[in-house]
C-alpha cells in the first residue's frame, strides 16, 4: 500500500503480514484453562451482568490480548489460524470474553495498519499487555449498520485547532464500554469520516452502562456520550475521510474473523451438550438418541458447526497472506458461523429441554448470545448484500472479458 499523507503526521499504512504459524502452545494452555475455568463460572457473570474486573485482569496478564501483533509491539505474532482456534475456545465457553479479546483485538488492528509510528509504539504495547481496556465506538441511534450516518462531531478546537480537537455525540452498545480506559471513535470531521482515540478518564465522556439485554450480558455494554472532550490532535487516527473505509474498515474485518471463530466453538459447544444429552438420557425405556427427528437435529447442527469451522479456517489461510487479504472469506465465515451457532442453540435447547432452559445451561446462553452475532460486526442480511455483490463483479467481470482472462473464481475462494 502506499504512503498515507497526513498534514504534521508520520501516518502510513503498516502492512505487517501475520507470522509464519508460531509455536502457540502456551496461549492455547492458557486459553485452555481460561475456557475451563469459563465452564464453570460463566452462568454467573452472565446473571451478574459483568465479567468481574479480577477475570479482566487474568486475562490482560495472559499475553492472549492483541496476541496476533507483531512481537515489537507486544503481541506474539499469532498466525490467524491460531488465533482462530484460540477464540473459538474460550468462545465456546462464554461470549463475553471472547468479546474481550475481539475489541482488544479491533482497535489493535485498526492502530497497526493505519496508525503513525508514534500511535503504535504508544498505545499498541498497552493494549497488547492489557495495561489498557479497548472500546469500540461506532454504533449511534440512527447509525448501526449505515455507519456513514454518524452524527459524532469531531472539530478543531478554535486556535489551538492545529493541537487539539474536540468531540461531541452518543455512542450506543459499545461492548466492554463500561469499563474501558480508551475508546476507538467513529465520527464525522468537516463532513468527512474520522476515527480519533477518546481516554475515558477525559472531562466530559459519561458512560450509560446497559443491563438486561437479550445477549452478550457479561461484556459490560455501555451507552457513551462525549460531550465536548478534548484530546490531542496526534490521536486522531489516519486522515480524515478515512476514518470509516479505512480505520473502522479494518476494525471489523478484524472483528468479523474472532466472531467467526467464537461462532464455531458456540456450534460445536451446543452439538456436544446436545448430543450428551441425547445419548444418557432415556424416555422410559427409549434412549432419546433413538428418535428420528432427534437424529435429525443433531446432524443438522454437526454438519452446520463443521461447515462453518471450514469457512472459518479458510478465513484464516486467506488472512495470513497480510492485510487486506481474505476479507471475503471472512465474511463468509461470520456468516455461515453466526448462523450455525444461532441454529445449533436454538436445537440443542429443544433436545435438551427444561434442561436446556435452566438459569445454568450453556446452550441457552448460547442461544441468547447467538442471535447478537447474527447483528453484529454486520448484520446476517446486510452479509447477503455484500457476498453476492462481490460474486456479481467477480463473474460478471469475467463474463464480459474484463476480469483479465482469469477462470472465474469459486466462492470462497482467494484472489
Amino acid at each position: 500500500m502506499p504512503r498515507v499523507p497526513e498534514s504534521g503526521s508520520d501516518a502510513t499504512t503498516t502492512d505487517v503480514p501475520p507470522g509464519e504459524p508460531v509455536e502457540s502452545g502456551d496461549l492455547s494452555r492458557v486459553a485452555a484453562d481460561l475456557a475451563a475455568d469459563a465452564h464453570v463460572r460463566a452462568s454467573r457473570w452472565d446473571q451478574d451482568g459483568g465479567l468481574p474486573d479480577s477475570v479482566r485482569k487474568e486475562v490482560a496478564a495472559s499475553g492472549l490480548l492483541a496476541a496476533d501483533l507483531p512481537e515489537r509491539y507486544g503481541g506474539a505474532g499469532l498466525h490467524p489460524l491460531a488465533l482462530g482456534e484460540i477464540t473459538a475456545r474460550i468462545g465456546g465457553e462464554c461470549s463475553a470474553l471472547r468479546g474481550l479479546l475481539t475489541v482488544q483485538g479491533m482497535v489493535a488492528a485498526a492502530l497497526l495498519r493505519w496508525g503513525t509510528e508514534a500511535q503504535r509504539a504508544d498505545w499498541l504495547p498497552r493494549l497488547a499487555g492489557g495495561e489498557l481496556t479497548a472500546g469500540f465506538a461506532a454504533t449511534e441511534q440512527g447509525a448501526g449498520s449505515a455507519l456513514g450516518s454518524v452524527e459524532t462531531r469531531i472539530e478543531a478546537s478554535g486556535r489551538s485547532g492545529h493541537r487539539e480537537l474536540v468531540v461531541s455525540g452518543h455512542k450506543r452498545w459499545v461492548t466492554f464500554g463500561a469499563v474501558a480506559d480508551v475508546f476507538l471513535v467513529l465520527g464525522k470531521y468537516e463532513g468527512r469520516p474520522a476515527a480519533v482515540l477518546v481516554d475515558a478518564e477525559r472531562a466530559g465522556v459519561r458512560r450509560e452502562p446497559v443491563n438486561g439485554q437479550l445477549g452478550m450480558r457479561g461484556a459490560r455494554i455501555a451507552h457513551l456520550s462525549f460531550d465536548g472532550v478534548r484530546v490531542p490532535r496526534r490521536q486522531l487516527v489516519a486522515p480524515p475521510g478515512l476514518g470509516l473505509s479505512h480505520v473502522v474498515g479494518t476494525a471489523l474485518d478484524h472483528g468479523r474473523f474472532t466472531v467467526a471463530w467464537g461462532c464455531v466453538g458456540m456450534a460445536e459447544a451446543c452439538v456436544e451438550d446436545a448430543a450428551t444429552h441425547a445419548a444418557v438420557r432415556r424416555q422410559g425405556d427409549i434412549p432419546l438418541g433413538d428418535h428420528q427427528l432427534v437424529r435429525s437435529l443433531l446432524a443438522r447442527a454437526a454438519v452446520d458447526a463443521a461447515g462453518a469451522r471450514e469457512l472459518a479456517r479458510r478465513a484464516a489461510q486467506a488472512r495470513a497472506a497480510g492485510p487486506g487479504h481474505g476479507v471475503s472469506e471472512t465474511l463468509m465465515a461470520k456468516y455461515a458461523a453466526a448462523a450455525a451457532a444461532a441454529a445449533g442453540s436454538r436445537d440443542a435447547v429443544q433436545v435438551l429441554g427444561s434442561a436446556g432452559c435452566a438459569p445454568d445451561s450453556r446452550a441457552a446462553r448460547h442461544f441468547r448470545d447467538a442471535k447478537v452475532m447474527e447483528i453484529i460486526e454486520g448484520a446476517q442480511e446486510v452479509s447477503e448484500l455484500h457476498i453476492a455483490e462481490r460474486l456479481l463483479r467477480r463473474f460478471g467481470d469475467a463474463a464480459r472479458g474484463t476480469d483479465r482472462h482469469v477462470r472465474p473464481r469459486l466462492p470462497g475462494e482467494s484472489p
